[in-house]
């Protein structure tokens, strides 16, 4: 029986949980795919997750070595690397464990965004280079780069923060802080509301893709507000990639069954 490793903790990494585990909508018919077994990893970094259907395993596996014994020591026929865009070690551990254990490996990574018409985006590599940039684009920042990333803020006393993230963020933070406690997907008439309640006048964020907080990023075009846009890192070269979990399922019917 095939058993596909899911490195998850995003909307794509439950998608194709729920398509293997025959939960899924508007996705092809598992009909014609026989019995498998299916395991979803997560980082433990949010408190009480959503868990997806078929087994789940939660904390780092202790390296890439680590990762490959458990894959070996599990029976995993094949790994799928479903993290977060922004998750670039767990993707170079994904891709050295890959090789070591002998098991075919694929990314599903949901795409980049992309600017449209009225947009005004500031691109910058990291998260040092968005806190030198900020101060000369507002006052206000609503910051959605993850409560991880907070101490590259730290030292902007001059500003106010608006922090939305599913646990509440710990120290080093700005001083000038306010957490919005919350969990996506979040609609366009809420992000609206938000920036104008709290007067908004940046927005910081990484480029994570998809469409779970897309809607933020029409609501700053809406009210002309400059956007932060954290690019993504290098991941790992040579390993195959799908876009969506029906593309997945292609690569996973091609591969495993």
């Amino acid at each position: 029986m095939p058993h596909v490793l899911i490195l998850g903790g995003t909307t794509e990494a439950r998608g194709l949980a729920e398509a293997l585990a025959g939960a899924g909508t508007d996705l092809p018919s598992s009909a014609a795919r026989p019995p498998h077994r299916v395991t979803t990893s997560l980082a433990g970094r949010v408190q009480n997750p959503v868990l997806p259907p078929g087994e789940t395993r939660i904390g780092g596996f202790g390296g890439p070595r680590g990762l490959a014994d458990w894959v070996r020591d599990h029976g995993v026929t094949h790994l799928v690397d479903a993290t977060h865009p922004f998750a670039e070690r767990m993707s170079f551990h994904a891709a050295e464990a890959s090789v070591v254990a002998g098991v075919p490996l694929l990314a599903l990574r949901r795409p980049a965004w992309q600017p449209v018409p009225g947009d005004t985006w500031h691109r910058v590599p990291d998260l040092r280079a968005a806190a030198e940039l900020l101060p000369d684009l507002g006052s206000r920042a609503f910051l959605t780069t993850g409560r991880m990333g907070l101490a590259a803020f730290a030292g902007l006393d001059r500003m106010w923060f608006l922090v939305r993230s599913v646990d509440a963020p710990e120290p080093p933070m700005p001083v000038r802080t306010e957490v919005l406690l919350a969990r996506g997907p979040f609609g366009l008439e809420d992000e609206r509301e938000l920036l104008r309640t709290h007067r908004i006048d940046v927005l910081v964020t990484k480029d994570s893709g998809g469409s779970a907080t897309a809607p933020k990023l029409t609501a700053a075009r809406e009210s002309g507000i400059p956007v932060l846009v954290i690019d993504r890192p290098v991941v790992p070269e040579g390993v195959p990639e799908a876009s969506s979990v029906p593309e997945a399922l292609n690569w996973l019917a091609g591969v495993a069954f």
